[in-house]
């Protein structure tokens, strides 16, 4: 009898632990990060102080450095994102060829590149074609310093808001570009390095939803310090505040249809048909009020599968490595994981499958995601071609014309801009495979209902031209930059680039953060997009055919 009591009493109490034991492996530990006193001010910002603090961090940091390791659809080399012509380190096959005719009259259009790592940051964006050095002004806002150094916080100290509205040139020479690039700063406290957002628009975000950084999950923290950049973002128009001043669209929600919805309410435009729009600039060939996608990962991610899981940008970007033997650190090369061979990041969930396979289920996300993307595109074209076209028809218009060409360049704006937010996402979908197909799906879809409706506002007329494939129809421009904008002939080439004024010659002024000529006498006028105004009844240029394609060399 004892025997039995004294078991069943055995049995209760296992029970009991065992019930306590799964309990505590149900409920996710909240990770306790080391605290440090690193003897540092908390407004240090330079690079270099941290490396003798923390060297086997510091040495993966700079691994950033390196500019030639590829996956299949992007990598370190900084390509031209237009070009599969010219081979690497010019070209790639991936590429999409529309992009200077989509972003015709942006500055993006001039250049855009693949990114290299975070240590090139200012020295990439000091030497872009998007920023004018040819000219004393860049004719951007200082915003764009915004994602590229923690030295914006002292010129926002320095000038308060009126910082986001100067001329990104005039702070070319007040940076570093190796100690004031992305580095320790933009993440972590430098006093006990605890992660921190130095994000203004961030941080509006998160008060504007009663939220504070320091109180949110560790978990959530480790996201939204990469959330800090790798976001959708515009520059704010006046009527809302301090101009140019970087803010996330997110009052909504964070999927494109929220987004896009937001910006409908939110700008100082006054063309017929987009009042009240948030613009970034104007199309020359379709005069269609655009926006520019800027690069949404955190967005793309928060809702995918990995999102959902819990699993951040951290775990798969900065994955742990033991550099010394013994101890374990979060990577600070911030990289794709695919550029390890044994997948290490992956299988630190997947343990059961192999390298192999779990690149290659990448690639076919990755590969299905593509088709659509430059299906997408190709549509995008043949929408401002259509309005093109529509806009310049001689003779009768059907009675309902003038609200038709309202709705195609809608079409048009909102369907480029679902297609934008999918290019310019750097994981070709894998962040959210289904997000990203819906968004591409919905992009063809709004692109094509703008050109029907520029079809129906023609009456029909130019329903022929469109008929065919669109690289016949429209090729894409292969060359366009501020220099080649400065010939005659260049301008030329192409029949989409006679839409933008000649730009007078002049000779570079800005080589990086160095001053290596004088401000020209006049300067050449800024390719900032102005808030567009109503389009004029001014006289319609002569109807024109379809294109041709371009001279050969173009």
């Amino acid at each position: 009898m004892l025997n039995s009591r004294y078991f069943k009493s055995s049995i209760i109490v296992m029970f009991l632990v065992a019930a306590a034991w799964l309990n505590a492996c149900s409920k996710a530990v909240e990770p306790v990060p080391p605290v440090f006193d690193t003897g540092l001010s908390d407004t240090e910002i330079r690079n270099s102080v941290f490396k003798s603090l923390f060297p086997l961090h510091y040495e993966t940091y700079l691994r950033n450095n390196e500019s030639e390791i590829m996956t299949e659809y992007n990598g370190s080399v900084p390509y031209d994102k237009h070009d599969n012509v010219n081979p690497l380190p010019k070209g790639y096959k991936h590429a999409q060829p529309y992009l200077k005719n989509l972003w015709l009259g942006y500055p993006f259009s001039y250049e855009y590149k693949a990114a290299r790592g975070h240590t090139y940051a200012l020295t990439d964006i000091l030497n872009i074609d998007r920023i004018n050095r040819y000219a004393e002004k860049g004719g951007l806002p200082a915003t764009c310093m915004n994602c590229k150094t923690a030295k914006m916080n002292d010129f926002l100290k320095a000038d308060g808001d009126k910082f986001w509205a100067r001329d990104f040139n005039e702070f070319r020479e007040k940076v570093d570009t190796e100690d004031n690039t992305i580095g320790c700063a933009n993440c972590h406290d430098p006093k006990n390095m605890e992660l921190r957002l130095y994000s203004v628009p961030l941080k509006d975000y998160l008060a504007s939803k009663g939220k504070t950084f320091e109180k949110l999950p560790r978990n959530e923290q480790r996201a939204l310090v990469c959330g800090q950049c790798h976001v959708e973002y515009y520059f704010q128009d006046k009527s809302f505040g301090a101009p140019k001043k970087p803010v996330f669209p997110w009052a909504d929600g964070m999927d494109p249809e929220q987004m896009y919805n937001y910006y409908s309410t939110h700008g100082d435009n006054t063309t017929p048909g987009f009042e009240g729009y948030f613009v970034d600039w104007t199309h020359p060939v379709s005069k269609t009020p655009m926006l520019k996608a800027q690069h949404p990962e955190y967005e793309t991610w928060h809702n995918g599968v990995h999102g959902a899981a819990g699993v951040t940008c951290a775990d798969c970007h900065m994955n742990y490595a033991r550099l010394d033997g013994k101890k374990k650190i979060s990577s600070h090369h911030w990289t794709s994981p695919l550029k390890d061979p044994d997948l290490k990041a992956c299988r630190q969930c997947h343990t059961d499958k192999t390298p192999d396979f779990l690149k290659q289920r990448v690639l076919y996300t990755q590969n299905k995601v593509w088709e659509q993307l430059l299906a997408a595109q190709e549509i995008s074209v043949k929408a401002h071609e259509a309005i093109r076209l529509a806009s310049e028809i001689t003779g009768a218009k059907p009675g309902e014309y003038d609200a038709l060409m309202i709705e195609a360049r809608k079409w048009c704006r909102k369907g480029q801009f679902f297609w934008d937010l999918v290019s310019a996402e750097n994981s070709v979908g894998f962040h959210n495979p289904s997000k990203a197909l819906d968004t591409l799906a919905s992009s063809q879809r709004f692109s094509q209902k703008a050109v029907d409706a520029a079809i129906k506002a023609s009456g029909f007329t130019i329903a022929k031209a469109l008929d065919g494939d669109i690289k016949s129809i429209v090729p894409p421009i292969l060359r366009h930059s501020r220099e080649l904008q400065m010939k005659p002939e260049h301008m030329q080439s192409h029949a989409w680039l006679k839409y933008l004024p000649v730009t007078p010659k002049a000779e570079k002024v800005w080589e990086g953060n160095r001053r290596i000529g004088k401000a020209p006498v006049e300067t050449p006028p800024a390719e900032v997009p102005s808030p567009p105004v109503a389009e004029a009844p001014a006289a319609a240029p002569a109807p024109a055919p379809p294109l041709s394609a371009p001279p050969a060399g173009h």
